[in-house]
């Protein structure tokens, strides 16, 4: 990419959409463009196809996407499946009709098979059941990786896909209900802090592992894919396999991630254990090899990224 050149970043409000925008302005690039959603409405299929053509970006950023945790997944899993499948094929067809020069969808762990072999490579994609709290998500972030394989075999296009670990920070959600378990645990412990609380109850054993990766990481790799040479990109793919998994190839147990936010927010209380409560699945992590060989790896720590996150929600809320 030149630094003059049309971007457009679809979800810039989200926790990865507003980190790319970042790391883009960090890298000066110029000439950005996005929308909210009361200027335009990605699931209208008129008014992307309408904003495509006025505007003609040369490179998307595809990060808009409605997002949530078991919660809100269980609740609304049409809304999960439905607002996901038509902003994808909304972008993904109007950047093919206004010859976009090179597109990113950004997808999810989900998709990988509840019980994949770990560490879990790309080729696990659609070898097995998924995980069925989260299923809808999962399908319609699976077709967006096909949406863009399709494309790209029968148009010619140069759609790319990357498939991120758990991400968190800068702009994350601190629902009590609805947000991840790192937001989740920093409000729990916060509110423990400065309610002078004497414990913070966790649900599980603590035993099980999850891979964490900073967002302003994992911006700065989706523009390290997103400008990779054609030709090495291509030799590192296949063309029904080709999205590229983000992470940081390593996993820590809730129980030590749970202790360094402890650590972070200053909570000097006990952490209690409801091992009534389910683990999950024992352990997630992604096998980030093909990554790792176009030569890109993260950068920051987890207790750094704790760190900085938790700051900037405390920067936020005064």
């Amino acid at each position: 990419m030149q630094l003059n050149d049309k971007i457009y970043i679809a979800g810039h409000q989200g926790l990865v959409g507003s980190a790319i925008i970042r790391e883009l302005k960090n890298q000066n690039f110029v000439n950005l463009i996005y929308k909210t959603h009361s200027e335009l409405d990605l699931t209208n299929q008129q008014q992307v196809a309408d904003f495509f053509t006025k505007e003609k970006p040369q490179y998307v950023f595809l990060a808009a996407a409605k997002v949530g945790g078991i919660y809100a997944n269980n609740e609304f899993p049409a809304d999960f499946i439905y607002i996901n499948l038509m902003i994808e094929a909304n972008i993904i067809h109007s950047a093919y009709q206004n010859k976009t020069k090179r597109l990113l969808f950004l997808g999810s762990s989900c998709i990988y098979p509840k019980l994949a072999p770990q560490p879990m490579q790309e080729a696990c994609l659609l070898t097995s059941t998924l995980e069925p709290t989260n299923e809808p998500y999962a399908i319609a972030k699976i077709a967006g990786i096909k949406l863009c394989e399709s494309y790209n075999r029968q148009h010619n296009t140069d759609f790319r896909s990357v498939m991120p670990t758990n991400l968190y920070g800068i702009g994350d959600n601190f629902h009590p209900k609805n947000s991840h378990v790192i937001p989740a645990l920093i409000r729990r412990f916060h509110e423990a802090k400065i309610n002078n609380a004497n414990e913070v109850v966790v649900w599980g054993t603590g035993k099980a592992m999850r891979e964490f990766l900073y967002v302003d990481d994992m911006a700065k790799a989706c523009i390290f894919v997103i400008s990779c040479n054609k030709d090495i990109y291509k030799n590192n793919t296949n063309p029904m396999l080709s999205h590229i998994n983000i992470g940081t190839g390593e996993d820590v147990t809730i129980k030590q991630l749970a202790k360094l936010i402890k650590k972070v927010t200053k909570f000097e209380g006990k952490i209690i254990w409801n091992d009534e409560m389910p683990d999950g699945t024992l352990r997630k992590r992604l096998d980030i090899s093909k990554v790792s060989q176009l030569g890109w790896q993260a950068t920051t720590s987890l207790e750094d990224g704790l760190n900085k996150t938790y700051q900037c929600s405390m920067d936020s809320a005064k």
